[in-house]
């Protein structure tokens, strides 16, 4: 494994595809497509989760 290669989670309900764009079926004046971008709510659009950790009470 690379030493750049990240120990990050994958986000579960993205899978990693966090951004996703969907055309709406129309035009721009250029020609290009009209695009809605959707971005994953459970990482906001980074791919990864945050590492919860649990607290434990000592004694």
């Amino acid at each position: 494994m690379p030493p750049h290669a990240s120990n990050r989670r994958v986000c579960r309900h993205c899978d990693g595809f966090c951004v996703v764009a969907i055309t709406t079926g129309g035009r721009h004046r250029d020609g290009s497509r009209v695009l809605f971008r959707v971005v994953c709510r459970a990482c906001q659009g980074t791919g990864h989760t945050a590492s919860v950790r649990i607290a434990q009470a000592g004694k």
